[in-house]
């Protein structure tokens, strides 16, 4: 019998806050209200959205999966967090979750906001609509550069 890396994912949470314990999520939203001056509501859903998002990074790491710019505020107050980010990305995905900006002046087409949602919903993880405008940020998963590095 061949494990896949799918079979060594945890199990996708009722909700996205139980990836993280709720100090935790607290902490990160208020580096979001703080950070990007938005209101604690907002910056919640933000979180919410970001942690959705990395849970499918960690089951489809070839995909080229992009955060919404929305999303991408979240992921960035979580990387931040060093230690707490490394440690939910080992128990998440078994590895370190890449945060790669995209230098290039190009934007991405809604192709890839349209995979990252439809790989969330594949997943059974709730998607907020208005996050996820089709302006994906300019980043990815992956830490080579390219859109299928592990």
């Amino acid at each position: 019998m061949t494990i896949t890396s799918e079979e060594t994912v945890p199990p996708v949470p009722i909700t996205p806050r139980e990836l993280i314990s709720p100090s935790l999520f607290e902490r990160l939203v208020g580096r979001v209200v703080k950070d990007e001056r938005l209101s604690p509501q907002y910056a919640a859903r933000v979180m919410e959205q970001t942690l959705a998002f990395l849970a499918t990074c960690a089951r489809h790491p070839n995909a080229g999966l992009s955060p919404s710019k929305a999303v991408d505020l979240g992921w960035h107050a979580f990387v931040l967090c060093t230690a707490e980010y490394a440690e939910f990305c080992q128990r998440a995905a078994g590895r370190f979750i890449h945060h790669v900006p995209i230098d290039d002046d190009g934007d991405h087409d809604e192709a890839v906001v349209t995979r990252t949602v439809t790989a969330m919903r594949a997943a059974g993880l709730p998607v907020d609509e208005e996050l996820w405008q089709p302006d994906a940020a300019d980043c990815n998963q992956c830490y080579a550069g390219c859109h299928d590095s592990p």
